[in-house]
């Protein structure tokens, strides 16, 4: 997005003008960036407790995606230029698969491995996703390719996830199909910043991001025939069930995607996704303050490890 056209946007989407325009960047080492993707990722580390308690009351999580994605949608559309299509069909294809990617395929697996493994398995097997990334991007963008030093923090890094992950119960229950579909959301995930660094050549992040929800929507539908949606009123209207969907949709979605777009055109696939690793962590603090769910002194190194892993990994020379 040219800063000219961006000046046009609602006041409330000025951060994206400065970002775009590398003015919140004081260093050659872009902090500013590293900073929105610690944002971005803490905010995505409160939406599993968010998630959890819109299931106790009533939503499923195919209902929660649905509702999530229609709210961003609906808000991104005041503030991102009305244009409809790509500039060719094989762009659009690649919104499409971003739909997919970053959105449908992506949460469908990872919340139907939820009900074949355990959530611990979940949540560590779909860190794996930066490892993915750097792996797939190696191999598409050779000038991105990652450093031992990147390798040994992304190491450290897992590790401490894994301590977080467990909290001290250390119970692993491998299950083929479970800890199969997780992979294959870290997978989509890790194509997903794939696609997304080509697109950000092309298309300003606004209208990328409202590509991207339209898409997730659209791939969504067919899941109903299996998952029908909830529209129950009496459910919906619950004030729990409006915040955390306002939440979801507005800041973990509409907000975030379009942070994480710049972030990954700025950063780097490599890099941006190693701030994955972050999020058990910020999962793990909330679960403590909102739900009451134990720390152990286990978890505390694990904590310990990632922040040094995360360190030690986006660090440069």
């Amino acid at each position: 997005m040219g800063c000219k056209d961006t000046k046009k946007q609602h006041s409330c989407f000025i951060f994206v003008y400065y970002i775009e325009c590398d003015m919140i960047t004081t260093s050659k080492f872009k902090i500013g960036f590293h900073l929105l993707a610690i944002m971005t990722v803490a905010i995505w580390g409160v939406t599993f407790v968010s998630t959890k308690l819109l299931i106790n009351n009533g939503l499923s999580p195919t209902d929660i995606l649905f509702y999530r994605f229609i709210i961003a949608y609906i808000c991104i559309w005041f503030f991102s230029p009305k244009r409809l299509f790509a500039s060719s069909l094989k762009d659009e294809g690649c919104f499409v698969l971003l739909g997919l990617t970053g959105g449908s395929i992506y949460f469908i697996a990872e919340n139907t491995a939820l009900s074949f493994t355990l959530a611990s398995n979940v949540a560590l097997i779909i860190c794996t996703a930066p490892i993915l990334a750097a792996i797939i991007t190696y191999f598409f963008y050779k000038k991105e390719s990652f450093s031992k030093r990147f390798i040994i923090g992304s190491v450290i890094a897992l590790l401490g996830v894994g301590l977080v992950v467990f909290n001290g119960s250390y119970i692993l229950q491998l299950n083929p199909i479970g800890d199969l579909l997780t992979l294959i959301a870290a997978l989509m995930w890790a194509f997903y910043c794939l696609i997304l660094k080509k697109m950000n050549a092309k298309y300003n992040a606004l209208f990328i991001t409202r590509k991207v929800f339209i898409y997730g929507i659209l791939t969504l539908i067919p899941f109903f025939i299996i998952y029908p949606l909830e529209y129950n009123l009496a459910i919906l209207m619950q004030p729990i069930v409006i915040y955390n969907l306002l939440f979801l949709g507005v800041f973990a979605s509409m907000i975030c995607y379009i942070a994480w777009t710049v972030v990954v055109n700025k950063l780097g696939i490599v890099y941006s996704a190693n701030y994955i690793y972050l999020i058990p962590l910020v999962t793990l603090i909330t679960s403590y303050i909102v739900i009451d769910e134990h720390i152990t002194f286990v978890a505390i190194i694990g904590t310990i490890l990632i922040l040094c892993g995360v360190y030690l990994a986006e660090g440069r020379k």
